[in-house]
């Protein structure tokens, strides 16, 4: 009995895992950590404060 019942929850579990697989993905955004949302913040002005300046030169 026990023997089955392990190899039924064996079953079951690697049958959860590849339905969750083929589920489709959540509209929810990837993380992103707040070290890496401020390096993303300081790029861009990094970026248009160097377009300023060449194009007034």
């Amino acid at each position: 009995m026990n023997r089955q019942k392990k190899l039924k929850q064996l079953l079951k579990a690697h049958q959860k895992k590849a339905n969750a697989k083929l589920a489709p993905k959540s509209n929810k955004p990837k993380y992103i950590s707040k070290a890496d949302r401020l390096k993303l913040d300081a790029e861009p002005n990094s970026a248009t404060a160097t377009d300023t300046s060449v194009a007034q030169d």
